[in-house]
């Protein structure tokens, strides 16, 4: 992909193959799951009761893997017709303001989202209407690690959750904390990534943020088809 974003070092080796073994595992597992069903209602009318509910836990995931990804290889599309009639160095100035924009904007939904997830993991919210100012004080009545999904059954492996989070009292099915982590983990991998490519613009490694010029590309990638590179 031209202008994408090439980890350098082991641990940024090591995180970017991370991410993408992450995501091909969603992608198999949404494909697997929704076979096997399609597999069992047609051929023996039956089903999984609980596939429907995993195929959009792991959608969800897949998305917001997806997102901070996307912004780590420079894959978002982005309209620059207007930014391109200046000169560089407005353009840098342009890009550090969208930039730091994103960057607000990101850490907006890492509040959100670890305000949200925490109502399920038995973890004080925080406090403050915009940036966080603290964590609420928790009582015995806002622990709410109970609540459970509605199909996805309990695995016996995860049974050693239950004093931790549950009081002993045996889950049925697994409980949302679980799949809802992603959210917060999710948010705070895309402010991380906005960070990584602010300071790239920053330092003149990218002339831009995060923009993917998906038409020319592909016409760049025909071009060399028909010349047989």
């Amino acid at each position: 992909m031209s202008g994408a974003y090439v980890p350098k070092g082991p641990v940024g080796r090591f995180v970017h193959e991370f991410e993408e073994t992450m995501i091909a595992l969603l992608l198999a597992g949404m494909t697997i799951v929704t076979f096997i069903n399609v597999v069992l209602r047609y051929g023996f009318n039956t089903g999984l009761i609980w596939g429907l509910e995993m195929v959009t836990f792991l959608f969800s995931w897949l998305i917001l893997f997806g997102v901070s990804y996307a912004v780590k290889i420079t894959a978002n599309l982005g309209v620059d017709a207007v930014t391109n009639l200046f000169s560089k160095p407005v353009r840098r100035i342009l890009a550090l303001i969208a930039g730091a924009i994103c960057i607000i904007y990101a850490f907006l939904l890492l509040k959100g989202a670890w305000d949200y997830w925490a109502n399920f993991a038995n973890l004080p919210q925080t406090t403050g209407r915009w940036f966080p100012t603290g964590f609420e004080e928790m009582k015995r009545t806002s622990f709410r690690g109970w609540y459970e999904v509605v199909d996805i059954p309990m695995p016996e492996w995860l049974r050693w959750i239950e004093p931790i989070m549950n009081e002993g009292e045996e889950y049925e099915k697994i409980p949302r904390f679980i799949p809802y982590f992603i959210l917060p983990f999710g948010m705070a991998l895309l402010l991380f990534r906005f960070i990584q490519a602010f300071v790239r613009v920053w330092t003149g490694q990218n002339s831009s943020l995060i923009v993917s010029h998906e038409a020319e590309d592909a016409i760049e990638d025909v071009r060399h088809m028909n010349a047989g590179d």
